[in-house]
């Protein structure tokens, strides 16, 4: 590991070159920075990853699950495990969606945990991302300069190969392929994330587009090339759905394809991740996933949830009103470290000022205990220091197959009083190594 360390310069000026790039909102302006990079890794041993790997692919049926239902028979809604106001109301739930199952029947075919290991030693889920979740090319590129830079290190080491992704990616397309190219979809190379677009499509042998590359005719989507035009039959989006076709959502939108919900609706594509997953990942959703996992699977949940309190609930308001200085408030429609509030960094009059707003409107937000996680070591100017990391878990889903990746994005914040380590929010990233005994 060492050896890793004294590379450090020279593997994030290779990321630089590649560029490896993320976007940063502050102060209400978009700016790009580069995605700095740890060479201290996670580790995780393979005992811990076999638990791990079994609640992720738990939770994440189940959350297939759950998708399938609310959009067609919603038999949860019904039994009155989930209110049905709070699953309508969510932000993420898209009406165009009712009544259309996607090929094979998968919603969520790559999805994003979000996980951090508390100083008791229990992994804690904070957030599930069924959208478009980013990230896996990071620590894919990462591992693959570090190999180049120090062979040695993981010749030493019993590490499990990250380098299947790509073929992992693959396997999900074909899988619910309709028949056609595998395609990736880009909002185009002036995107913060076009570096990881781009590498997954080289990695997954797929087709990268942008919006004027493909066109709908016949309820059927095609690429155009130099070659002829060719039938699309899986489309891996890397555009929210509100910007995906501007005849059935946002009509201002540019990047996206028109009437590719009309393809997608006659079955003749399938979209990764599919149209309307944001009613699963739903901050607020996420309180009712162990009981997703006890209705659909019949199983009691293998990773917890950090304990969490909904305002809509009448017990729950009133326990939130009682500690919320103690206590972490997040905006349901919110995502990426944003709309994040600390209760113990509240004065007085921004309490109340919350309170009022919980009051106003208790379906927006949820509370949670603050999960004191554990601290990873980080080099900082040449010193080996400790600071905040969650893991981003990636979990793909294919016909008849649930698999969670053996690697994985950790994140950690450079500011040492700071929980938030959301890329988006500044920070840096390092390798996960995943050990095979």
């Amino acid at each position: 590991m060492n050896d890793l360390v004294r590379h450090e310069k020279q593997i994030n000026q290779q990321l630089a070159r590649y560029g490896v790039k993320f976007g940063i909102y502050q102060n209400g302006e978009f700016h790009e920075r580069l995605f700095p990079f740890d060479t201290i890794p996670r580790v995780i041993t393979a005992e811990e990853w076999e638990g791990l790997e079994k609640g992720l692919c738990q939770r994440v049926r189940a959350l297939n699950a759950f998708l399938k239902d609310i959009y067609g028979e919603k038999h949860i809604l019904k039994d009155k495990v989930v209110p049905e106001d709070f699953v309508y109301r969510s932000p993420g739930y898209l009406p165009q969606c009712e009544g259309i199952t996607p090929p094979k029947g998968v919603y969520s075919h790559i999805s994003g945990i979000d996980l951090v290991k508390g100083k008791d030693g229990v992994w804690y889920v904070l957030e599930d991302n069924l959208r478009i979740p980013s990230g896996a090319s990071y620590p894919l590129i990462a591992r693959e300069l570090c190999r180049r830079c120090s062979p040695e290190t993981f010749r030493r080491h019993h590490i499990r190969d990250n380098r299947g992704y790509g073929a992992l990616l693959r396997e999900t397309m074909d899988s619910v392929n309709t028949g056609g190219l595998n395609v990736v979809f880009t909002p185009g190379r002036y995107n913060a994330a076009y570096f990881e677009h781009s590498y997954l499509a080289e990695q997954a042998g797929a087709v990268l587009a942008e919006a004027g590359d493909l066109y709908v005719r016949d309820s059927t989507l095609y690429y155009r090339s130099t070659h002829g035009d060719a039938r699309v039959g899986a489309i891996y989006r890397r555009v929210s759905d509100e910007y995906m076709d501007p005849l059935c959502f946002e009509a201002s939108s540019l990047i996206g394809v028109p009437n590719l919900m009309a393809a997608y609706r006659a079955g003749n594509v399938a979209v990764l991740n599919a149209f309307g997953n944001g009613a699963a990942d739903d901050k607020g959703i996420y309180y009712f996933v162990p009981k997703m996992i006890r209705y659909y699977l019949h199983e009691e949940p293998l990773l917890s949830n950090a304990p969490t309190y909904l305002p809509i609930d009448e017990k729950d308001r009133a326990y939130i009103l009682e500690h919320l200085q103690t206590l972490v408030l997040k905006d349901v429609a919110e995502a990426g470290g944003y709309g994040v509030v600390f209760g113990e960094k509240l004065s007085k009059a921004e309490l109340a000022g919350w309170r009022e707003k919980i009051l106003a409107q208790p379906r927006r937000f949820i509370a949670q205990e603050v999960v004191d996680f554990q601290d990873l070591p980080i080099m900082e100017n040449g010193e080996e220091v400790l600071r905040k990391a969650d893991l981003r878990a990636f979990v793909l889903s294919s016909a008849g197959k649930t698999v969670a990746w053996p690697s994985g994005l950790t994140r950690f914040s450079r500011n040492p009083d700071s929980f938030i380590v959301n890329s988006s929010q500044g920070g840096d990233f390092k390798d996960t190594w995943i050990l095979s005994r």
